[in-house]
Parts: C-alpha cells; structure tokens; sequence
C-alpha cells in the first residue's frame, strides 16, 4: 500500500505545479485572447477537480490501513 501513498503524493504534486504554471500564465497574461484564457481556466478546473479526487481516494486508503 505505501507505493499506492508514494505514486498519489508524486501525482499530487505534478498536478500542483501544473497549476501553479497555468496561474503565473494567467497573472503574465500569456492567454492572446479570451477563448485561450477560458480554456486556461478549465484545464485548471479539471486539475483541481482530479486532485481533490486523488486526496479523497488517499484518505479513504489511510482509513482502510488502520
């Protein structure tokens, strides 16, 4: 189970970078024009969302551990 904990942790926080990435674009305002800015704005939508499920299937492992 801990290479289950390692792989989740090493995603989560690929996931995080590729947020923090997309948010210094943002803030540089790299996005030419409104459609690249929403699509910007999704793809980190979507990586919250897989990442908030990632911490939800963690805890849940953790509870089955004990």
């Amino acid at each position: 189970m801990y290479e289950v904990h390692k792989a989740l942790k090493i995603m989560s926080s690929r996931i995080d970078d590729k947020i923090k990435q997309l948010e210094e674009a943002l803030g540089a305002r790299a996005a030419k024009n409104f459609e690249q800015y929403c699509e910007m704005c999704g793809e980190i939508t979507g990586l919250l969302t897989a990442r908030s499920y990632m911490t939800d299937l963690t805890r849940k492992l953790e509870v089955e551990d004990e």
